[in-house]
């Protein structure tokens, strides 16, 4: 594998550090919290800052409101909750104060998916990342590490317009370059490959890669893809992908309904009808365990990507 854990760290910590490096450079932007700063990792962009920070308190659709309202004077503002308090308990919020208007407002949410563990199904979400990419005009980002975090974090305060970025609790492998560049709906070749297309998101990209290395055991060519950027989707690379390959496989921490699947799959049916296999959760709730053990449950982990690699393989 030609890339290598760099020293494992959670993809919560890299926005924490993208807020405080935006707040050294871009007056503008602001943030606010529902009473979860020390789990959003804002204390440093709140140390050298405190005059642009908002502690809303436990009123995470108030926070949206007034996010809203920051951005008419010109500010930037980030919102931090969890992802199952950023999008499930505000929704209406969201759509009628934000999306609608196409207000300036990131959306950053932590403890995304089944990761959050221990906690358990009521505050996993699965179902994120469909609620917020049928939503017009809102862009949806999950990356896949500390230092794709940290860098989607920086760039997204670039961009105008509503933002969703999705990241998570656990200690996970940090392997993307310190020094990169985020760019906004463009995917990113890890793997070539010509056998299967691996289509990844968020925490599932790791496992991806790992999943080339045993398919390479095999004599299979796995090409994996970090889908970082949910919508906008990079059509042109799955398209140019699936072309080489003549079948795929989509890996994403989320249900199989509304996720990243469902958009790839609407992408070759309207170009190019292709075999494809979801690795999600199968219309289910969460439950509380360990990461690990959750992922292994619910087949979300290399071994999974590998079986359903073979499988997709034997339907072309």
């Amino acid at each position: 594998m030609k890339y290598t854990n760099t020293g494992s760290k959670d993809t919560r910590s890299g926005f924490g550090a993208g807020l405080a490096e935006l707040g050294r450079t871009n007056p503008n932007v602001v943030a606010l919290c529902a009473d979860l700063i020390g789990s959003l990792k804002m204390q440093e962009f709140i140390k050298e800052n405190p005059e642009r920070f908002f502690q809303i308190g436990i009123a995470e659709a108030n926070m949206m409101g007034i996010a809203a309202g920051l951005t008419i004077g010109g500010k930037i503002p980030f919102t931090g909750t969890f992802a199952n308090f950023s999008t499930g308990r505000v929704y209406d919020q969201i759509r009628q104060s934000i999306a609608y208007s196409n207000k300036n407002v990131k959306i950053c949410a932590s403890h995304a998916g089944l990761t959050l563990g221990e906690d358990g199904a009521t505050h996993q979400i699965l179902e994120d990342i469909g609620l917020m990419k049928m939503l017009p005009e809102m862009v949806v980002i999950n990356p896949c590490d500390y230092n794709q975090t940290k860098a989607a974090t920086i760039a997204i305060a670039e961009y105008v317009g509503p933002v969703y970025l999705r990241f998570g609790r656990p200690v996970i492998s940090n392997f993307t370059p310190e020094d990169q560049k985020f760019e906004i709906g463009k995917a990113l070749m890890l793997e070539e490959g010509t056998d299967v297309t691996i289509l990844a998101t968020g925490h599932l990209v790791w496992e991806a890669l790992i999943a080339a290395e045993q398919l390479k055991e095999k004599g299979i060519s796995a090409e994996v893809i970090n889908i970082h950027t949910i919508k906008p989707l990079d059509n042109e690379a799955i398209l140019k992908s699936v072309a080489k390959t003549g079948c795929v496989v989509t890996a994403e921490e989320h249900n199989y309904l509304g996720g990243l699947g469902e958009s790839v799959a609407r992408v070759l049916a309207t170009n190019t009808p292709t075999p494809q296999e979801f690795i999600a959760t199968n219309d289910t709730f969460g439950e509380s365990g360990t990461p690990a053990q959750l992922m292994e449950k619910y087949g979300l982990n290399a071994a999974a990507i590998v079986k359903a690699s073979e499988k997709v393989i034997s339907r072309k």
